[in-house]
């Protein structure tokens, strides 16, 4: 019943860039390497651990790493500080906020304004999420896409979860596909290839995940390993949580799975029956389990109150890229940074 709203949502879309490409509507270029980080789904295919790892591999730069701020209550240009929270600039942000102290962080819906405030100060920006903002004309974007999705039938906002038709890679310097799962199928990997042009031939990566790591630092001491025993309360507001729900049950069957939407804002209602779970299963093996981005909300002075006394742990992850691209998609980056940056200054 959607789909004759999606072709008139193809329509808009298709002709707003057709307008950008032909230069009816300004976008602009600036001096500073701008690196985007985007997708053409909602939500979902690993935008998050992609940017922490060009963190990683351009980290003798100065980097500002700039964010919509998606599910913040404020509005405008925020340059995060030690008063920031989720609630101010995003989850997101403030993971990157806590993790990277050397990575300024900033939060501008429009990002022409942000990366004029930041371009001065850096040698380089990463633009979270902004493929689709057209008014930037970033000078290397990395389009990602999810392993179990690419070759599903997918359909336009609002029947399906794509933001623009599948041409849109196009725009793309590079494909990065996500998430895949075990060994790569040489005949899936073959048919992935074969949906973009040779130009655009993609790389392959997948997730890698951390040790499990305290929510509070001051909660109480336990032991920090998953077992075939252990009772596991998950807690996730995520886009796609099925693959940490699918790794969590390798190790273990006994999992109590909430779920809410992307970005979700947990109320205290909604970590007091977390709680009441919890405290329903009698084993004393049992942890509550969330992501690094949750965790960010979870932070909250009321919700804090409520879960500081349990042993609440969130597991972080990594993007690996695959060996037979990592060299490839390291120096490509690299190329464009170094080829870019004003005045070549190197941060140690």
């Amino acid at each position: 019943m959607l789909l004759p709203f999606s072709l008139l949502y193809g329509l808009v879309t298709m002709i707003r860039n057709k307008l950008y490409d032909w230069k009816f509507y300004p976008s602009m270029k600036f001096d500073v390497p701008v690196i985007c980080v985007g997708n053409l789904v909602v939500g979902g295919s690993g935008k998050t651990p992609v940017t922490e790892y060009l963190v990683g591999l351009l980290d003798n730069y100065k980097i500002a790493i700039l964010s919509r701020g998606y599910g913040r209550s404020t509005k405008g240009f925020i340059l995060a500080d030690e008063k920031a929270n989720a609630e101010l600039i995003g989850d997101e942000p403030m993971q990157y906020y806590k993790k990277f102290k050397q990575v300024s962080v900033a939060v501008c819906e429009d990002r022409v304004k942000g990366i004029r405030l930041l371009e001065q100060e850096h040698d380089l920006i990463i633009l979270d999420d902004a493929f689709q903002h057209r008014k930037v004309t970033a000078g290397y974007n990395i389009l990602l896409f999810d392993y179990r999705k690419i070759l599903s039938p997918q359909f336009l906002l609002p029947a399906g979860n794509l933001r623009e038709f599948f041409m849109g890679y196009k725009r793309a310097q590079q494909i990065l596909i996500t998430k895949v799962s075990g060994k790569l199928d040489e005949k899936i990997k073959h048919k992935i290839r074969h949906r973009f042009s040779p130009s655009h031939s993609p790389c392959f990566s997948r997730i890698k995940y951390g040790t499990l790591q305290p929510v509070y630092d001051q909660g109480p001491v336990t032991e920090k390993i998953i077992d075939q025993d252990t009772r596991v309360l998950l807690l996730t507001g995520i886009a796609n949580p099925q693959p940490l729900h699918s790794y969590v049950k390798e190790m273990t069957p006994h999992i109590v799975h909430f779920d809410y939407p992307d970005h979700y804002s947990f109320t205290a209602e909604d970590i007091r029956k977390v709680i009441l779970a919890f405290e329903k299963e009698k084993t004393v093996k049992k942890l509550i389990l969330t992501t690094e981005k949750d965790a960010q909300r979870l932070s909250d002075i009321r919700i804090k109150e409520l879960l500081l006394n349990l042993p609440v742990f969130y597991l972080p992850i990594k993007i690996d890229i695959l060996a037979e691209d990592k060299a490839t998609f390291d120096q490509n980056i690299i190329d464009y940074v170094s080829n870019h940056t004003r005045n070549r200054r190197l941060h140690k």
